[in-house]
């Protein structure tokens, strides 16, 4: 072989070997992109509207940067705040502090991360309709003839429903109170209402039954269900550390009492929580770039 086929030749090996480089480095790239993982979040919901509202408008907002995959994981506040605590889920996104869900903090406190108020002003108390008159818990004890001796509360274990049992106690009331699940409460209280029925019941703000039925608190002067109340987050004691960039979009999570009842009564009249929460987002799209921190 002369030494001008050699040099030919060369070429044609050198020009192969860079070409073969080239698709090589595009194989990485494409098996890094393939590889990306976004990093898990696991969020606790109790399933009260308020709660659903909140984690499905967070969740929305996260994984809008495609960094994150939220799983919302449903169990009653107690296993959630246990779970928390754990390490089993990251965070619980609607907590009712200071008071109604104290008792779960004080037990599980040193494992838990307050990380902030979502809102401020939300309320629990006994609630009546509004043609009832009486406007005092302590008014009760004369009329438990009227009320058949029953208050209509929500799911056992919930922290309003603890308070109640102290209401209970601390006005000496002669009534039994009932646990059920939050719709059954809101179906008893309309069915009540149509038939002009005196009935007191658990109830909270924001919730939707405010925007749909004129209804009242009663008045607590031993301040058994506390004052106003906040909605707040609670994460897992590590997550600053294994998740900084998850903990700071939390920090940066607020919403407005009154956004999360509209987004409640858009789930009653019939929308899913994923649907109320994208059109209220939808209306709302600089609560992305709060969130985020892209304003």
């Amino acid at each position: 072989m002369n030494n001008k086929m050699k040099t030919v030749l060369i070429g044609i090996v050198l020009v192969l070997s860079l070409v073969a480089a080239g698709c090589a480095g595009q194989d990485e790239g494409t098996a890094e992109e393939e590889t990306f993982e976004p990093v898990q979040v696991r969020l606790g919901d109790p399933g009260w509207d308020d709660s659903r509202a909140n984690t499905q408008v967070f969740k929305q907002i996260i994984e809008s940067t495609g960094e994150y995959e939220i799983e919302i994981v449903k169990a009653d506040v107690g296993a959630i705040y246990q779970g928390v605590s754990q390490g089993d889920l990251d965070a619980y996104i609607s907590a009712w502090l200071p008071l109604t869900q104290a008792p779960y903090v004080e037990k599980y406190g040193d494992d838990l991360d307050y990380v902030g108020n979502i809102s401020s002003g939300a309320r629990c108390g006994l609630v009546v309709p509004s043609y009832v008159t009486i406007d005092s818990i302590d008014e009760l004890a004369d009329h438990s003839e009227e009320f058949n001796g029953e208050i209509q509360g929500i799911e056992p274990g919930a922290g309003i429903m603890q308070n109640c049992e102290g209401a209970i106690e601390t006005y000496g009331l002669d009534y039994q109170l009932n646990a059920a699940s939050t719709p059954a409460m809101a179906t008893v209280l309309q069915d009540a209402i149509d038939n002009e029925e005196w009935i007191v019941v658990t109830l909270w703000t924001p919730h939707w039954t405010f925007g749909r039925m004129d209804l009242k608190y009663l008045d607590d002067p031993e301040m058994t269900f506390g004052e106003a109340e906040n909605l707040a987050i609670i994460a897992r004691a590590d997550l600053s550390e294994e998740k900084p960039e998850l903990h700071a979009l939390m920090a940066n999570f607020h919403m407005d009492i009154s956004d999360v009842a509209a987004i409640m009564v858009d789930i009653d009249a019939g929308m899913t929580p994923e649907e109320a929460a994208a059109a209220w987002l939808e209306a709302h799209p600089e609560k992305y770039d709060e969130v985020l921190g892209t304003a």
